[in-house]
């Protein structure tokens, strides 16, 4: 453990400096003050960390994260340490210290009655400063299988499961239909809450240990899924959830309303000089509607687009800030946050209902909306559909391999990620249904260990010890 005594001479809960709003809407770089040397702060942080006997935030961890371990070797100026620690469990630690909505912090024992230990800043920074430090180097195998694997999705879970699959000796292609690896890493996420320099620097890493990757590959469409299997000796399917939920009310057919993802992706896009469509918000009042990441993410770069307006529609009722007694410790809580967009700017509305999009020649110009007491129309040049994903499709990929899908349209497997198909495995979204990154990552590492045990007979790749669902010992 860290200070015996850090959790009581330092009650507060402090957080790295974060760039002036004024000044990071003019630019797409990540929000965090890198000016700013937070060395003091997060040694501060990590002494927080108590010697709590069961240390529930590896509970609440999917990847089962060495918490505590680090947290004492961050106190103790042992980044080699707390860097092989933290890697010891987590493939990519630097895109979760950004984007992990960090369940680990709710089952923080220090949480019950003060502020939790700040565990994500301090993986953050732990991750960067090995990066900075050339701690984080390729781990090129010792050997060769001669098996080969090839991995359907360049997202978290992909990345995850190539980058596994690859140390453990076997030869590993990893195929994306977008025109570069990322997955949602590259397109979904803003710039401003991952550099893609930050995806780029780690693929990097993997290319030096063996890992193959190609582009612009449409598995299940201009590839059969099932030429794949008859080339490798086993495939992971890891395409994520590509079916976005959609609004069916009047008016929807009106140019100017888009899914979330488009929208992210052109921007993107356009930040880094690629081809775009040239969706903007620029001088648009814009409506968001959906209230998660995602539609965040719209708001963040709708302000940088330089919107006229931004509103937020979310159809449940605003979320206590505080835990409800329903959300005891150490259930991860749905409390109301404002994220670092909705700081930026806008409005946000709740228990509020679409009813029907109005337009004018075609082009959407007002959502007429339902409140608790009221009807009423607000301006809208552009609409943003960001209501999550519904699942994967049966046509395609899916039908090509032989696979089937549940209720919420998950491809069906077993408890080692695999498939009715032998050779055939799921991790990620594709098996889970939409989740969170660091789920992807676990699950990753996890079919990662199914494969190397179906190619050799055992194996030695660990399994993430992943979260329980604590509700259900209440």
């Amino acid at each position: 453990m860290a200070d015996p005594r850090g959790f009581l001479k330092h009650r507060q809960r402090e957080l790295p400096s974060e760039r002036a709003i004024p000044v990071r809407i003019m630019d797409w770089k990540e929000i965090e003050d890198s000016r700013v040397d937070n060395s003091a702060q997060l040694k501060r942080q990590a002494s927080r960390c108590m010697d709590c006997g069961i240390p529930f935030c590896h509970f609440s961890c999917p990847l089962g994260n060495l918490i505590p371990e680090w947290n004492d070797l961050t106190w103790r100026d042992d980044l080699p340490g707390a860097i092989e620690h933290l890697h010891a469990t987590n493939n990519f630690p630097e895109f979760t210290g950004r984007l992990c909505p960090a369940p680990c912090e709710s089952g923080c024992v220090l949480g019950i009655n003060q502020e939790p230990v700040t565990i994500k800043a301090v993986e953050h920074a732990i991750i960067d400063e090995a990066w900075k430090a050339g701690l984080v180097e390729p781990h090129v195998p010792q050997y060769l299988t001669g098996k080969t694997v090839a991995v359907i999705g360049s997202g978290p879970a992909g990345l995850a499961a190539a980058q596994q699959l690859t140390r453990a000796g076997h030869t590993v292609a990893v195929y994306e239909k977008s025109d570069e690896i990322g997955g949602l890493l590259r397109y979904g996420i803003p710039e401003f809450k991952l550099e893609k320099a930050v995806l780029d620097r780690r693929l990097d890493q993997m290319r030096t240990e063996g890992t193959v990757f190609y582009t612009g590959v449409d598995v299940g469409g201009k590839v059969n899924a099932r030429d794949l299997l008859q080339r490798y000796d086993a495939v992971v399917v890891a395409a994520g959830t590509p079916m976005a939920r959609e609004l069916p009310v009047p008016g929807r057919q009106l140019d100017g309303i888009h899914q979330a993802v488009e929208f992210l992706t052109d921007s993107t896009r356009r930040v880094h000089g690629l081809p775009d469509v040239g969706l903007t918000a620029e001088d648009k009042d814009v409506v968001v509607i959906g209230g998660g990441d995602t539609g965040s993410d719209c708001i963040g770069t709708s302000v940088r687009q330089g919107a006229r307006s931004v509103t937020s529609l979310e159809i449940m009722p605003q979320l206590p800030s505080e835990r409800p007694d329903n959300w005891p410790w150490p259930t991860f809580p749905k409390l109301y946050k404002v994220s670092t967009s909705m700081a930026e700017g806008g409005t946000t509305l709740y228990s509020t209902a679409t009813v029907e999009f109005v337009g004018e020649d075609g082009v959407v110009s007002h959502l007429r909306i339902k409140t608790d007491d009221e009807e009423r129309l607000i301006p809208a040049q552009l609409v943003l559909l960001a209501m999550g994903f519904l699942g994967v499709a049966k046509e395609g990929m899916v039908e090509q391999l032989g696979l089937t899908t549940d209720e919420r349209n998950r491809v069906e497997r077993g408890a080692d990620f695999s498939t009715a198909t032998p050779g055939v495995f799921v991790a990620g979204d594709a098996g889970r249904g939409q989740s969170l990154i660091v789920w992807a990552i676990s699950e990753g590492r996890a079919a990662a260990a199914g494969v190397d045990k179906y190619l050799r007979g055992s194996t030695s790749l660990p399994t993430p010890v992943q979260a329980q669902d604590v509700s259900l010992m209440l």
